[in-house]
C-alpha cells in the first residue's frame, strides 16, 4: 500500500465524526468494567459485615469477578470470530444487567461469588472484544489515541463506582453499590445496537462490499476506503488459522507470548490491588471511614485525569517512551509509600505524604501501562491469528488479575504491609527491563506493516518499525 496514503502524521488521515464516535462508544464497554472493578471495593466491609465473610471468603468475592472473565475471554475469541465483534459486545452488554442485579439481591456469599462470576463472563468478553473493534475500526495514525479511550472510560467507570459507594456507604447500602452498575448497562446495550460490524471482520466473511461502505463512511474518503480494503484482503489470502498458526509458526507464537508477558507486567504493576483494596491501604495509612472512602474517590479521579496523558500523547510520544516514564514513576511510587509505611504513619504529615505518593503511582500507571498494554496486544497480533492471539492475551489478563485480588490480603498478613509493596516496587523496576528488550514502538505504522516485520523475523523490539 502507499506509504504517502498512510502517513503518519495524524493531520494526513481524514477523520469523520462518525469514526471517532464508532470507536468512543465501542469504548464504553471500559466504563463498565471500570464500575464493576471500582464497586467492591467500597462494599467489601458491609458485605462482610452482613454475611460475615472471613478473609478467604472476601478475597473470593473479589477474585470471583477475574475468574469469570477469564473464562468469558477464553471463549471471547470464538464468539468473536463467528459471530462478529458488535454481536459479541452485544452479549457482554446483556450479561453486565444480569450480572448487576443478580449481585443486588444476592442473599449469601455463594450467591454473590456466582453473580460475580456472571459480571466476569461480561468483562472477559468486552476486554477481548472492544479494544479489538476499535483497532479495526480506527486509522492507523490515530488508533493509540482511540484505544485509549477504552482505558480512560474504565478510569471513568472506576471514579463513578468510588464516588457513589461514598454516598451510599452513608447507609451501608452495598446492594445498591453493586446494582446501579445494570443502569449504564441498559444504556451500553442500547448504544451498541448502532454500531457497524468491524471492516475486517466483514472481509473475513467474504462480505468486501459491506466492509468498503463500513470504512467509507468511517474514513470519509472514497480512495481512502478503498486501498484499506485492498490492503486488508491481501492479508487475507488465508483464513484465521488460530492454534494452527501458533503450532506452525514460530513467529506468531513470539507474538502471542508478548501479549501474554504484556498482560501479567500490567497486573503485577499492583493496580489493580489499589482499585480492589483502596479503603484498606488508607485504613493502614490512619485514615478513618469516612475518610477512606473519599480518599479512594480521590485515587479514581486522579486516576481519570492521568488517563488524558495517554490520549493526548501515546500518538506523539509513542508507546516505548511512555511506558519506561511509568513503571519508573510507579517503582519509586511504590518504594516510597512501602518505606512510609514501614517508618510509621503517626503523624498528618506522614499520612499525607503516603497518599501522595499513592497518587503519584496511580498517575504513573494511568499514562503508561493502563491503557498502553491493551494499544499494544491489540496491535502486535497478526490477522490470520488474530482473534487467538488476543483471546490468550486477555485470558491471561484476567488470570493474573485474579492472582493478584485472590493474594493481596494474605501477602499482607504474611509479609507485612510495608514488604508487600516493596515487592511491587521491586517487579515495576524489572519491567523497565522487560520493556528495553521486548516491546516495539508502534506509533504510526499500520497494523498490515507490523505483520509483515512480525512474520520476516524481525526482533520484537523492532516490529514496529516501518516498511
Amino acid at each position: 500500500m502507499s506509504e504517502a496514503v498512510f502517513s503518519t502524521h495524524p493531520d494526513a488521515v481524514p477523520r469523520t465524526a462518525k469514526g471517532v464516535l464508532t470507536a468512543v462508544l465501542a469504548a464504553v464497554a471500559g466504563l463498565m468494567f471500570g464500575l464493576d472493578i471500582g464497586v467492591i471495593s467500597g462494599a467489601l466491609s458491609f458485605i462482610a459485615k452482613d454475611f460475615g465473610a472471613s478473609q478467604a471468603a472476601q478475597e473470593w468475592i473479589v477474585s470471583s469477578m477475574m475468574f469469570g472473565a477469564a473464562i468469558g475471554a477464553l471463549f471471547a475469541g470464538r464468539l468473536s470470530f463467528s459471530f462478529g465483534r458488535k454481536k459479541s459486545l452485544v452479549l457482554g452488554a446483556c450479561l453486565f444487567v444480569v450480572g448487576s442485579l443478580l449481585c443486588a439481591v444476592a442473599t449469601s456469599v455463594a450467591m454473590l461469588i456466582g453473580a460475580r462470576v456472571v459480571l466476569g463472563l461480561a468483562i472477559g468478553i468486552a476486554t477481548f472484544t472492544a479494544p479489538l473493534y476499535i483497532s479495526e475500526v480506527s486509522d492507523h495514525a490515530r488508533r493509540g489515541s482511540l484505544i485509549s479511550t477504552y482505558q480512560l472510560m474504565i478510569t471513568i467507570g472506576i471514579l463513578v463506582a468510588f464516588v457513589s459507594d461514598a454516598l451510599f456507604s452513608y447507609y451501608e447500602a452495598w446492594r445498591w453499590m453493586l446494582g446501579v452498575v445494570a443502569f449504564p448497562g441498559l444504556v451500553f446495550l442500547v448504544g451498541v445496537m448502532f454500531l457497524p460490524d468491524s471492516p475486517r471482520w466483514l472481509i473475513m466473511r467474504g462480505r468486501h462490499e459491506e466492509a468498503h461502505k463500513v470504512l467509507t463512511s468511517l474514513r470519509g474518503d472514497e480512495r481512502l476506503a478503498h486501498l484499506e480494503t485492498r490492503d486488508i484482503v491481501e492479508q487475507l489470502q488465508e483464513r484465521q488459522q488460530g492454534f494452527t498458526l501458533f503450532r506452525n509458526n514460530p513467529n506468531f507464537r513470539r507474538s502471542v507470548f508478548l501479549g501474554i508477558a504484556l498482560q501479567v507486567v500490567q497486573q503485577f504493576t499492583g493496580m489493580n490491588v489499589v482499585m480492589y483494596y483502596a479503603p484498606r491501604i488508607f485504613e493502614a495509612t490512619g485514615f478513618g471511614q469516612g475518610a477512606q472512602m473519599w480518599g479512594t474517590a480521590i485515587v479514581g479521579l486522579v486516576n481519570v485525569l492521568s488517563t488524558f496523558i495517554a490520549i493526548g500523547y501515546v500518538d506523539k510520544w509513542g508507546r516505548r517512551p511512555m511506558l519506561l516514564a511509568g513503571f519508573v514513576v510507579m517503582a519509586l511510587g511504590m518504594g516510597v509509600l512501602g518505606t512510609m509505611l514501614y517508618i510509621g504513619t503517626g503523624t498528618d504529615m506522614a499520612r499525607y505524604l503516603s497518599v501522595a505518593v499513592l497518587l503519584c503511582f496511580i498517575i504513573g500507571f494511568a499514562f503508561s501501562a493502563g491503557p498502553l498494554i491493551w494499544i499494544l496486544c491489540s496491535e502486535v497480533q497478526p490477522l490470520q491469528g488474530r482473534d487467538f492471539g488476543i483471546a490468550c492475551s486477555t485470558f491471561t489478563n484476567w488470570g493474573a488479575n485474579m492472582v493478584v485480588g485472590a493474594t493481596f490480603l494474605t501477602l499482607l498478613s504474611t509479609l507485612g504491609t510495608a514488604q508487600t509493596f516493596w515487592l511491587y516496587a521491586a517487579l515495576n523496576a524489572l519491567f523497565i527491563v522487560f520493556t528495553l528488550r521486548f516491546v516495539p514502538e508502534t506509533r504510526g505504522v499500520s497494523l498490515e506493516q507490523i505483520e509483515r516485520n512480525l512474520m520476516a523475523g524481525k526482533p520484537l523490539n523492532e516490529i514496529g518499525q516501518p516498511v
